[in-house]
């Protein structure tokens, strides 16, 4: 195998050759800017963050006045007869007409106080929801666009395996032909290539996949993507520390401070279903007419004209347990939200420290295999000296040689790890946006 399919830079094991290639391909804002658009995930969180937004007002107006109007029009035809000496007959047809207005206005009803408490708190919460959907869009637009370039990559590196096995074929056949190799030569590196073969099969169908997954998010089928450019070196998390990150993930993570809101919501609830036992107070006033061309007892028409303002004012007794049975079903569910809180809490901490771990890990990684990746090269480089000179035979070769090609790949998988680790830990303190999507984007697109 020549030496130039071999001595690659360690950024060529991410894919960052063919820049000028990748030029007219698309870059990672670039979908993710379509995902926005045309990924359902987030169009239904945007949805439901819409609906959330009228809990507010809906629940504003039990606090605000009450009016309605009411209004009737009637042609009243009235026939009787007395049975006296001389009979009488009375037959009259007449029309009559009816409106009323009447207005309430609380003036204590706690219940809805506590009602507009928690649609503030729902408001709130519903902008955590949905920060959190934004944030698993960037999480998830990453991924799979990184999980393309990699299976992109591991396909290259199939086909140039290949390529390389096959010229260590070609040339023990040749060498068996003239009698300077034995036929074991010819069936090891044959086997080599058949195995190559297969795992070429299988790194397309990965591709695929990976192209598939991206298509249900962005709902088309991805262009050429732009590979990832070069000069970067892997950085550790800043500050270099587990307990800030810690600490911010306590106070920051999403997921926690929707489980907090949802507490606080539930405490909430209680105090609004303990209200139940409270009085209420209400202003109320009416106005209402009446006009009718006639009557049932006189011929002659009639207008009334009434008007009225007073206190409406109520005081729960007894409602059979009902109001009691609410408020130790809202307890027992206020209990079960701080459960929930307290599980948000922990699930965050195991993020942060899994999270900064996992990128000093990354970090660690892609050292230790770029170093693996210039030895193994050396070490092939040596074994096929050795095989020209007779002290190594060509199973040698091939061996040393898979082993360039194993370490290259797992340079490109520590890469990538390293990467969408770094957005995971910012997730998991709740700081993930856009913006270090876009960083990530103007820093490594070449």
């Amino acid at each position: 195998m020549k030496r130039r399919m071999l001595g690659l830079a360690i950024p060529l094991a991410l894919g960052l050759a063919a820049v000028a290639a990748s030029a007219a391909g698309e870059d990672l804002m670039e979908i993710y800017r379509e995902a926005q658009q045309r990924d359902p995930t987030i169009a239904g969180a945007r949805a439901n963050w819409q609906a959330t937004q009228e809990k507010l007002p809906q629940a504003r107006s039990g606090l605000l006045p009450i009016v309605s109007a009411t209004g009737s029009a009637n042609l009243n035809k009235f026939d009787t007869s007395i049975y006296s000496d001389p009979r009488i007959d009375v037959n009259r047809s007449y029309q009559l007409g009816a409106f009323t207005i009447s207005a309430s206005q609380p003036l204590y009803r706690y219940q809805n106080v506590v009602v507009l408490e928690e649609a503030k708190r729902q408001v709130t919460q519903a902008d955590y929801i949905l920060a959190t959907a934004q944030q698993d869009l960037i999480v998830r637009v990453a991924t799979a666009y990184f999980d393309v370039l990699l299976a992109q990559f591991n396909v290259e590196l199939a086909e140039s395996q290949k390529a390389a096995v096959s010229e260590q074929l070609a040339q023990a056949k040749r060498n068996f032909e003239v009698g300077v190799a034995t036929i074991t030569d010819t069936n090891e590196a044959q086997a080599k290539y058949d195995q190559i073969v297969a795992s070429e099969i299988a790194t397309r169908n990965d591709l695929d996949n990976k192209l598939v997954a991206l298509r249900a998010i962005i709902g088309r089928s991805p262009r050429s993507l732009k590979r990832l450019g070069t000069g970067f070196e892997p950085e550790a998390p800043d500050p270099n520390l587990l307990d800030p990150w810690v600490d911010r993930a306590l106070n920051e993570n999403l997921a926690v401070r929707i489980a907090k809101a949802n507490f606080e919501i539930a405490a909430l609830e209680v105090d609004r279903q303990r209200a139940g036992h409270y009085p209420t107070l209400d202003l109320v006033g009416n106005v209402s007419a009446q006009a009718a061309s006639g009557g049932t007892t006189l011929g002659v028409g009639s207008d009334l004209r009434v008007a009225a303002i007073g206190l409406s004012f109520s005081v729960p007794i007894y409602q059979g347990g009902f109001v009691n049975s609410k408020v130790s079903e809202a307890t027992a569910l206020q209990e079960s939200s701080r459960q929930s809180l307290e599980a948000a809490r922990r699930n965050a901490l195991f993020s942060a420290q899994t999270g900064f771990s996992g990128v000093n890990s990354a970090v660690a990684s892609v050292k230790a295999f770029g170093q693996a990746v210039a030895s193994a090269e050396t070490a092939y480089e040596s074994n096929k000296l050795g095989q020209e000179v007779g002290v190594r035979t060509n199973l040698d070769v091939l061996n040393t040689q898979q082993n360039v090609f194993s370490a290259r790949r797992d340079l490109a998988s520590a890469y990538f790890n390293y990467l969408l680790g770094v957005l995971r830990l910012k997730a998991a303190v709740g700081t993930l946006q856009e913006q270090d999507l876009e960083d990530l984007n103007r820093r490594l697109s070449g």
